[in-house]
């Protein structure tokens, strides 16, 4: 009773009636529970639900009961109270509620504390000496193939929280989602204010558990020596093709020559190629050979078309004249030189047609002889980049075995036994285990982070580097203090900086990627939840096969995609295009659907090239696991910038300059599960109707110099890989 009269003084400010009437109530009823004892225990648990119940429903008693939560001051506003007293139908007060459930206990004073789901968060990631484990879903000790249960905690969790909560406490609203919790210490987030992706999303890839992989961990030392011996090679490869054949090297060759290289390597290094069969390049081979002994350019006006013709005409009888050919070739292509001069004296007036028609005679007339006499020097120039490659894989190796052994870090690592079970899909992890690192600073420039390591500075937008940070929260097991996060975004900056140099656009086609929209309809409709080609820096979900294990494992890459083996899932394949690497990706996804039962789905996405096409697309076509084709125009749909991670909003999309196909390659099982039914279709061929620039006010004329760039670059592929091969 005391308690009673204590709470009435401090609600009504020590009103004497109040403190009565109060007083009063709770004599009646002490009076009424003696009375009835049995009956009051029966029907307490219902009585406190429903007014938990009608509580929950108040849009008042959230704040009242945050604000007081031993209900001491839970009272209705002034004047409602005396009203409902007087009147014999006073509300029953939650705290009263509380009181009559645990008459018989000593009630200890509530303690707010957020609610946290039961299960904790274990994120897979590269480590050095453990063994691979399940999928985060399975170490979280969920069986559920939704690894969402791992991000939120479920109605039963929460419920059954709540349960064990209202022992001691007033029971509490349950929230219809919370939040999920972080599963290490880490500095707070940035907020991104644009998201192109949703690493929410669930793996549903089944893979064979596989053992770490044995690549040195990534240093910012020897990333700095990578990067400088890169550059050296590319300003070889340039002077080779100056000083022998008199060409520029075609725009974004050695990029195309570093991913057919890779497809096939065998050496060490993650970068550079050491090891590869055969040591000329058919994809550099190919593409100097065909800007010999001009680079061919698309044609707009008629005097360019003029200019080219007598250009080309020009260098090839330089080109015979200077080379070891035999006397019958250097007729023959004399002979078609001084016919097409006679023939530009003749047709002053002649039409752009008429001029590359004239051209396309003169190549084919000329063609064959000049590419006989430039094999020789060309396949030399391939054979001698390989080799400089090499020598450079070898200093780098050294330097960095040389760090291991400052650490105490032995070259040789034990091999971690693997069970033979199927598990999904988890980030690749090293052998090795990790060496201190030193720290990379930290600076902001409006929206832009600027990462710096020895006066060298790499730049990315506020928003890719939180996606960054949830990457590598949800990838990374063996830096929970996040010490080792700007060191490691250093790294992987500068090794996507080495690969795709530091030219103006360069190499910014290689890593586009599909509009978000058309990634949402793939998700919703055909269950895709993996990226085959992709990187942490353009990735939509946050499983998914990039260039670089050791620089990208740390922020959930599960490797390359051509040593990749899901047994199980819905996969979208978004190659770089290169034609050794394309060829290489339908082998591997041919042998994986022929091997497996289960459900397996592959959504492929490559450009239409048909003059002639490329031998990955007539494959495809061809092949007996395609269960559809569909073609989208050129113009009429869009891709996200390569450059998306630094570049402004308005310039992430650009229009494809060509067509692209999509292929569907599936098993039995897949198609069963994930068939391509034209309402499906339809809704695939709409998200690509829906792209950021389309959507934007502002992009109608942001066609700027990056989606330029990006058109010019899209624009020498597709004329490198439709121009007559010799």
């Amino acid at each position: 009773m005391r308690t009673a009269a204590v709470r009435s003084r401090l609600q009504d400010g020590g009103g004497g009636r109040a403190v009565k009437r109060r007083r009063d109530w709770g004599e009646r009823q002490i009076t009424a529970a003696l009375h009835s004892l049995h009956g009051f225990r029966t029907d307490a648990k219902e009585m406190a639900s429903e007014n938990h119940s009608g509580l929950q429903a108040d849009p008042t008693w959230h704040k009242i009961y945050q604000s007081d939560p031993l209900g001491l001051n839970a009272t209705l506003e002034s004047g409602e109270g005396d009203s409902a007293t007087d009147s014999g139908q006073r509300k029953r007060r939650h705290s009263d509620d509380t009181q009559q459930q645990s008459a018989n206990s000593f009630k200890k004073p509530r303690i707010d504390t957020p609610l946290t789901p039961t299960t904790l968060i274990v994120p897979i990631s590269p480590i050095a000496t453990a063994t691979p484990s399940t999928p985060a879903s399975r170490t979280s000790r969920i069986n559920s193939a939704d690894e969402k249960q791992q991000l939120a905690p479920t109605s039963a969790q929460v419920s059954a929280t709540a349960a064990s909560c209202s022992l001691t406490s007033p029971p509490m609203p349950t929230p219809a989602s919370a939040p999920a919790p972080a599963p290490a210490p880490a500095p707070a987030p940035i907020r991104p204010t644009a998201v192109y992706w949703d690493l929410d999303i669930p793996t549903n890839a089944v893979i064979k558990e596989r053992p770490p992989i044995e690549m040195l961990p990534p240093h910012p030392d020897v990333e700095i020596l990578r990067a400088q011996l890169t550059v050296k090679l590319r300003q070889h490869y340039q002077e080779l093709c100056q000083q022998r054949e008199g060409i520029e090297p075609p725009r974004d060759s050695f990029n195309r020559w570093l991913l057919e290289r890779k497809a096939i390597d065998k050496g060490k290094d993650p970068l550079l190629p050491s090891d590869c069969d055969p040591v000329v390049s058919p994809s550099m081979f190919r593409e100097v050979m065909n800007d010999i002994p001009i680079r061919l350019s698309r044609i707009k006006y008629r005097e360019e078309a003029r200019r080219l013709l007598f250009k080309y005409a020009e260098s090839a009888k330089r080109m015979i004249e200077s080379r070891n050919a035999t006397p019958d070739v250097r007729k023959t292509v004399k002979w078609n030189v001084e016919d097409t001069f006679n023939w530009l004296r003749k047709e002053p007036s002649a039409t752009k047609e008429d001029y590359m028609e004239r051209l396309e005679h003169l190549r084919k007339q000329c063609g064959p002889h000049v590419a006989a006499v430039a094999k020789d020097s060309v396949e030399a120039i391939c054979g001698k980049i390989y080799y400089i490659s090499g020598e450079y894989v070898k200093r780098v190796r050294e330097k960095h075995l040389q760090l291991l052994k400052e650490c105490n870090i032995s070259e040789e690592v034990e091999r971690p036994e693997v069970m033979d079970r199927l598990v999904y899909c988890y980030p690749l992890r090293l052998a090795f285990p990790a060496i201190p690192l030193p720290r990379a600073d930290l600076h902001f420039e409006n929206e832009v982070a600027c990462i710096r390591y020895k006066g060298e500075v790499r730049k990315i937008s506020r928003n890719y580097l939180s996606k960054l940070e949830q990457l590598y929260k949800y990838s990374c097991i063996d830096d929970v203090r996040f010490d080792k996060f700007l060191t490691r975004v250093w790294c992987l900056l500068r090794r996507y900086q080495s690969m795709f140099g530091v030219g103006t656009h360069e190499g910014t086609g290689f890593q586009g990627a599909l509009p978000v929209p058309v990634f949402e309809a793939l998700n919703k409709q055909f269950g895709v939840t993996f990226e085959c080609f992709a990187s942490p820096l353009n990735c939509y979900f946050r499983q998914y096969c990039s260039a670089f294990p050791d620089t990208d494992g740390y922020f959930g890459s599960r490797g390359s995609f051509l040593t990749f083996s899901p047994v199980s899932g819905s996969f979208e394949a978004n190659p770089p295009f290169g034609e050794e690497l394309m060829d290489s990706m339908v082998t591997h996804m041919e042998e994986l659907l022929g091997n497996s039962s289960e459900p397996l789905s592959f959504i492929v996405f490559i450009p239409e090239w048909r003059n002639p096409p490329t031998p990955a697309l007539v494959r495809m076509e061809e092949s007996k696991f395609k269960r559809h084709q569909i073609i989208v125009p050129a113009y009429e749909h869009e891709y996200r910038s390569g450059s998306q991670h630094i570049c402004k909003k308005e310039d992430i999309y650009y229009k494809a300059v060509h067509s692209t196909a999509l292929i569907f390659l599936q098993n039995d099982a897949g198609f069963t599960k994930w068939e391509p039914m034209p309402d499906r279709v339809q809704q695939l061929m709409a998200a690509f109707k829906l792209t950021g620039k389309s959507s934007s006010s502002s992009s109608s004329s942001s066609s700027s110099s990056l989606s330029t760039g990006e058109k010019d670059q899209e624009q020498g592929r597709d004329q490198s890989s439709n121009t007559v091969r010799h």
